[in-house]
C-alpha cells in the first residue's frame, strides 16, 4: 500500500494549531510641537511675551543655555547617569542595561540621559542693517545640527521609554513607547499571567482578558505618560509658558500594530514558513524578499557571510509596501507568525496625525492585518472553485434584473489570466486596487501596452462579476471572497498545474514522476487506438 503524505499548509497550522492570537499595539512613536512657535511671527510674540523686548536671536540663546544646564543639575541632583551617543551608535543597545537596572528597581525613575547633535528642522536668523537705530531680525525655518537630549524613563505604568528634546526653537519632541510592554504591566495589575515572546506574548492565562487590555491602549493613555514625565524632567517651556498657551500638541509619528499568531507546536512554523515564502514567490509576487541578519558586518567581521535563504526562519521578512508606510510578516523564534502594520505617515492609510484619531489608525491597521491574513490563506489553501461562481464568471450572464450583461471571464483567455495573477499580488490586499496599480501590473504580465480604458472595462466586468467591490466614496476597489478564490484557483490551476502537464513532454517541463506517468498514459491510449482500428490524424 502506498501512502501519500500531503505538506502541512499554513492553513493547517492557523486551522487548529495556534493557542495564542493577539493583535496589539507595538512600537509608538510620537512628535511634539508647540502650534504658536511654528511661523516667525509666532516665535516674536512668544520672546516678547516671555520679556524679552527685541526678540534677538541672543533671547533664544539664553532659553537653549538655560535649559541645558537644568538637564546636568537634574542629571547630578538625581544621580542620573549621563551618556553620550556616538555616530554609529544603536542607542536602545547602549541604554538597555540602564532601562533593565531600573525595571529590577522597581520604581518609576529616569533610567539614563543620552546627549547627541542630531539635525533637526529649527529657526535660524539673519540680520538687516538699513542704519536706522534698531537692528531687524528675520527668522526662518532650516535644518540645522544641533544638541538634543534623550530622557529614558522607565515607568511602572507603561515600561520602557524615552522623552527626547531639542534645545533650539521650536523645541521639537519625539515620545517612544511600546504598546506590549504597556500591556504586560497590565495584565499584571488584572491578575493575568503572561509568558513574554521576544517582543510580544507567548502565551497567556486568560487570552481573552490579554487582548480586552491590548484594546484598552488609547490616545489618553500615551498623553497621560507625557504629562506625567513633562511635569518630572527640565523642559525648555516653563509652566509660565503654559499658562500662556505655549505648550506641546501631540501627534503620530509611526504606529506599528502587530498581530502574533503563537504555534502549539513549534516543528512545524518552518515548514509553514517556507511554504508561504516560496508560494508566493509566484504567486503574490513581492517585489523584494530581505534576509535580516542581527548583527552589522564590515571588512574586519571575520568569517564567511553568504545568504541562505530560510536558513533561520525567524530572519526572513516579507515586506509590503505603501506610500511611506508597509506591511511585513515574519517569524519570531521559530514560534510565532507576526503580521505587522507599520504606518509611518497616517495619511497613508487615510487618518490625520492628531493623537486623538489612534483609535481609528489602529482599526485601520488591524483591517489590513486582517486583509493580509485571509489573502494568506486563499493563496496557501485555496480549495476549488464553487460551481455557482464559476458559472457565473466563466460564461457571459445578466444582472439580477437582466437588463445588464456582465462579460465572460474564461478560463485560459490571456487577459483573464494575467487579471487573475495581477489579482493575487499580496499586496493589493494592503492597498486595494486602483486603475493605475492594475495598469502597472497588467502591463508586465501581458507583455504589451494596457490602456487606461482597458484597466477600467476589467475593472467594471470584475465588479458585476462580484469579485471586486468599491471602497465607499474612492475610486479604490477590494477583492471579495470570491475574488480572492478567483485569482489563486486560476492562477494556481493554469501555472502550477496545466502549463507543466501540458509541456510535460519537455526535458525540464515536469518532474521526472509526471513524465513518466504521463508515458504510460500515451502508450495505454495508443495501445487502445490501434486495438480500435483507428488511423493517426493525417
Amino acid at each position: 500500500m502506498v501512502t501519500v503524505r500531503r505538506a502541512v499548509t499554513l492553513v493547517d497550522v492557523l486551522d487548529g494549531h495556534v493557542g495564542l492570537d493577539i493583535e496589539c499595539l507595538d512600537r509608538i512613536y510620537l512628535n511634539g510641537y508647540v502650534p504658536g512657535l511654528q511661523t516667525s511671527g509666532g516665535l516674536v510674540r512668544f520672546l516678547e511675551g516671555a520679556g524679552y523686548p527685541i526678540a534677538s536671536p541672543a533671547a533664544l540663546g539664553r532659553i537653549g543655555d538655560r535649559f541645558r544646564r537644568a538637564v546636568y543639575t537634574f542629571a547630578e541632583a538625581n544621580d542620573i547617569p549621563v551618556v553620550r551617543f556616538g555616530k554609529h551608535d544603536r542607542k536602545i543597545d547602549v541604554v538597555r542595561p540602564y532601562l533593565q537596572a531600573a525595571e529590577r528597581a522597581g520604581r518609576s525613575r529616569v533610567a539614563a540621559i543620552g546627549v547627541t547633535r542630531e539635525f533637526q528642522w529649527v529657526f535660524d536668523c539673519t540680520t538687516r542693517d538699513d542704519g536706522g537705530p534698531v537692528p531687524w531680525f528675520d527668522y526662518y525655518r532650516t535644518e540645522r545640527l544641533v544638541s538634543c537630549f534623550y530622557f529614558y524613563v522607565w515607568d511602572e505604568r507603561c515600561g520602557p521609554g524615552f522623552i527626547k528634546v531639542c534645545s533650539y526653537a521650536p523645541y521639537p519632541i519625539k515620545i517612544w513607547l511600546n504598546g506590549h510592554e504597556i500591556v504586560r504591566r497590565m495584565a499584571a495589575g488584572a491578575g493575568i499571567g503572561v509568558t513574554p515572546l521576544a517582543n510580544g506574548f507567548a502565551a497567556a492565562t486568560d487570552p481573552v482578558g490579554l487582548q480586552q487590555l491590548c484594546d484598552r491602549i488609547q490616545a489618553g493613555t500615551l498623553r497621560v505618560f507625557f504629562d506625567r514625565w513633562a511635569a518630572r524632567v527640565p523642559l525648555p517651556l516653563t509652566g509660565a509658558d503654559r499658562v500662556d498657551g505655549y505648550w506641546w500638541e501631540i501627534s503620530m509619528r509611526q504606529v506599528e500594530v502587530a498581530r502574533t499568531l503563537v504555534f502549539d507546536d513549534p516543528r512545524r512554523v518552518r515548514t509553514v514558513f517556507e511554504q508561504l515564502l516560496t508560494g508566493n514567490l509566484d504567486l503574490g509576487r513581492p517585489e523584494q524578499v530581505e534576509i535580516i541578519f542581527g548583527r552589522r558586518v564590515t571588512a574586519r567581521t571575520p568569517g564567511v557571510f553568504s545568504t541562505r535563504l530560510l536558513n533561520r526562519a525567524d530572519q526572513v521578512t516579507i515586506n509590503f509596501g505603501f506610500k511611506h508606510s508597509r506591511v511585513k510578516i515574519y517569524l519570531k523564534q521559530d514560534r510565532a507568525l507576526r503580521v505587522e502594520t507599520v504606518v509611518n505617515d497616517p495619511a497613508d492609510v487615510g487618518c490625520r496625525r492628531g493623537l486623538d484619531h489612534l483609535d481609528q489608525l489602529v482599526r485601520t491597521a488591524g483591517a489590513i492585518n486582517a486583509r493580509l491574513m485571509e489573502a494568506i490563506r486563499v493563496g496557501q489553501g485555496c480549495g476549488v472553485l464553487a460551481s455557482p461562481v464559476f458559472e457565473r464568471i466563466a460564461r457571459p450572464t445578466r444582472t439580477s434584473d437582466g437588463r445588464t450583461r456582465v462579460p465572460a471571464m474564461r478560463f485560459g483567455d490571456p487577459r483573464v489570466q494575467a487579471l487573475a495573477g495581477a489579482l493575487a499580488v499580496l499586496g493589493f490586499a494592503v492597498t486595494g486596487i486602483t486603475n493605475k496599480s492594475l495598469r502597472a501590473w497588467m502591463t508586465g504580465l501581458l507583455g504589451q501596452p494596457y490602456s487606461m480604458n482597458q484597466a477600467s472595462y476589467d475593472l467594471a466586468r470584475l465588479k458585476a462579476n462580484q469579485l471586486i467591490e468599491r471602497i465607499g466614496h474612492t475610486n479604490t476597489y477590494r477583492l471579495t471572497g470570491d475574488g480572492r478564490t478567483f485569482a489563486i484557483f486560476y492562477s494556481k490551476v493554469h501555472d502550477r498545474l496545466l502549463y507543466p502537464l501540458m509541456a510535460a513532454d519537455q526535458p525540464i517541463a515536469a518532474p521526472p514522476e509526471v513524465r513518466r506517468a504521463l508515458a504510460t498514459l500515451d502508450r495505454h491510449i495508443d495501445t487502445t487506438i490501434a486495438a480500435a482500428g483507428l488511423q493517426p490524424a493525417a
